[in-house]
């Protein structure tokens, strides 16, 4: 089907048949590409062979679109006490099991010194139930959790498991927990299909997880992307992945960028925007009780 010919469909009817939209009939968009209409699955499935074409490429236009998308901000989200950007670094940040809520350092340090000098118990930061007294209390607590379909509960499980070195079952967790919408388990099914750990590698999945990753805002799997394209001579899809995950402040990124102008392959005013928007980003994520816990830390 040409460009002229998808123009001059008429979505008001049903690309097989032609049957117009009333009361009793209702046309549903094409899932993959939304150029036509259908009345029916049957109808769709006859009119398949001379939508293909114009299907596949619309559909892969508007995945373009969505993965070379800026991301306003990374899978890691806002700390949800101070509301401000989390650090990338994952050692800056508390994870509670009890509520699945991410609490930034600062927050938690905040919190734990106000409760050392009240003489208070400890306490979640975030729903204020009381802290686990034991490891096998915490597991408890991540079991009840994956329980209630709680995607990040079950990649915290996945990672666990990985850890163990149990692949079969951080598949089994993460592919649940990426199914639930969890960004973090497509970037490790990525790892896992690339290695060949609980599954048979496959590239091609690898890449749909990379990219299913980096669309929700993963700054690593989207610096890999940049890598896959640099690899395989895609200069351009490489340096416009590693353009957005350094405007939320990769690091890795920023580096990449900056060998890539060495190469002449990145114009100076495209890496000096990048160089601002990553300070930005990184300046965005701190604050004094932030800097406190990281003072804390270093004694």
């Amino acid at each position: 089907m040409s460009e002229e010919n998808i123009e001059a469909v008429d979505t008001s009817c049903c690309a097989s048949c032609g049957v117009a939209e009333i009361d009793d009939i209702k046309l549903k968009n094409c899932t993959d590409c939304g150029l036509v209409k259908y009345c029916s699955g049957a109808c769709q499935r006859e009119h398949w062979p001379q939508h293909e074409e114009a299907c596949s490429k619309r559909a892969a236009e508007l995945r373009d679109e969505l993965l070379f998308k800026q991301s306003e901000s990374t899978h890691l989200g806002d700390c949800p006490i101070c509301c401000l950007p989390m650090q990338l670094d994952r050692s800056k940040s508390i994870i509670n099991q009890c509520c699945s809520k991410v609490i930034c350092e600062g927050c938690h340090h905040a919190n734990m010194l106000r409760e050392i000098e009240g003489k208070l118990a400890f306490k979640c930061s975030f729903c204020r139930t009381l802290m686990p007294s034991s490891k096998e209390e915490c597991n408890r607590n991540v079991m009840k959790r994956i329980e209630t379909n709680d995607p990040f509960a079950m990649c915290a499980e996945g990672l666990e498991q990985h850890r163990k070195g149990d692949y079969s079952s951080a598949f089994r967790y993460f592919t649940k927990a990426a199914e639930l919408g969890d960004v973090d388990a497509h970037g490790q099914l990525a790892g896992l299909y690339h290695y060949g750990q609980g599954v048979e590698k496959d590239k091609e999945k690898k890449m749909y997880h990379l990219e299913e990753a980096a669309i929700g805002g993963h700054l690593d799997a989207r610096f890999n992307l940049g890598c896959e394209g640099w690899n395989n001579d895609n200069n351009e899809s490489a340096v416009k992945h590693w353009i957005i995950a350094a405007n939320l402040g990769h690091d890795e990124s920023i580096k990449a960028l900056m060998s890539a102008f060495k190469e002449g392959k990145v114009c100076k005013e495209y890496l000096a925007a990048a160089l601002r928007a990553h300070q930005a980003a990184v300046d965005a994520t701190k604050s004094p009780q932030r800097e406190a816990a990281d003072e804390y830390n270093r004694k």
